[in-house]
């Protein structure tokens, strides 16, 4: 039997999938055809029920919950994980700093700052809505061209995540906010970044088997961490060996393994608050798959 599943290009994911799609374990008689997108590709093709699997962003997941539910296997969840929100102006960073901190009131030109954002559907974004809901003026780019907008003045701050955590300093920006650590000192959970669903129309004991297929491509990937080197590299574009392992070490983690207690009530967190605050619809009883 052949399905459809769909994830990033990027280091963490291409880690945990590396087992599965090249057969390094048992995929007891299921084939796999993979599509590689950027996560907010990915987010618009949940909305539209594309694929049978897919990666995509915890905020998209609460506009994708009638068709798809959450595998237990997969996401990136954590601490000190989570976005930043940069600047390329230090005074600008500084005085949105002291904003945050309660010190000082919003200036009339702080709303109208130009931001850009990794897609409007990503956890990233939400968070950004939760910190700093002023923030209006919004443009969505692809996560990796953020840092170079910045550099060209096309937008005045920038809403980071991935790699680009290891190499906005050595361009010259300037954190604001780490959009994590905000999240964590508010509720005391890890940071629901980024997980895995699949179709609700699926047979039962078929989703129970892909999300254990998953798990144990995961652990196969803790077991032999160098086995995917080669795949990662390939889907890394240039960037360095040691920035690649940093983001696998910085998003996959136990959370990738198995959810657990911690991380259920994270993601319920997230939903709750997001439908206390009307910035996402309301989600049916059932997010978790029933393992």
């Amino acid at each position: 039997m052949k399905l459809t599943l769909g994830f990033s290009p990027c280091p963490n994911d291409t880690f945990i999938f590396d087992a599965l799609v090249h057969h390094k374990i048992d995929t007891l008689g299921l084939a796999f055809e993979t599509e590689y997108h950027d996560v907010e590709t990915l987010n618009e093709k949940a909305f539209r029920a594309e694929l049978d699997i897919t990666k995509l962003s915890y905020h998209a997941f609460a506009y994708a919950t009638k068709d798809y539910e959450l595998l237990d296997a997969g996401s990136a969840l954590g601490f000190g994980v989570g976005p930043l929100l940069i600047a390329k102006d230090e005074k600008l960073a500084a005085r949105l700093q002291t904003v945050l901190e309660a010190k000082a009131e919003w200036k009339a030109d702080d709303t109208k700052l130009r931001v850009g954002i990794p897609g409007k559907y990503t956890t990233a974004n939400f968070l950004l809505s939760l910190a700093l809901p002023t923030l209006q003026d919004k443009v969505a780019l692809v996560f990796s061209d953020i840092e170079q907008a910045l550099l060209d003045e096309q937008i005045d701050l920038g809403l980071i995540i991935h790699e680009n955590r290891f190499t906005y300093q050595d361009k010259g920006l300037h954190k604001v906010v780490d959009l994590g650590d905000y999240w964590e000192r508010s509720t005391g959970s890890p940071i629901p970044l980024g997980g895995i669903v699949v179709k609700r129309s699926l047979d039962p004991q078929l989703k129970l088997r892909i999300n254990e297929l998953i798990r144990a491509s995961v652990q196969y990937a803790f077991q032999n961490p160098k086995s995917s080197a080669d795949y990662i590299r390939s889907h890394a574009q240039e960037m360095e060996e040691e920035v690649m392992y940093k983001h696998i070490e910085l998003y996959v983690n136990r959370y990738s393994e198995h959810l657990g207690e911690d991380g259920r009530r994270a993601i319920q967190q997230m939903f709750d608050k997001a439908m206390d605050l009307k910035i996402i619809p309301m989600a049916p009883r059932s997010l978790f798959l029933t393992t």
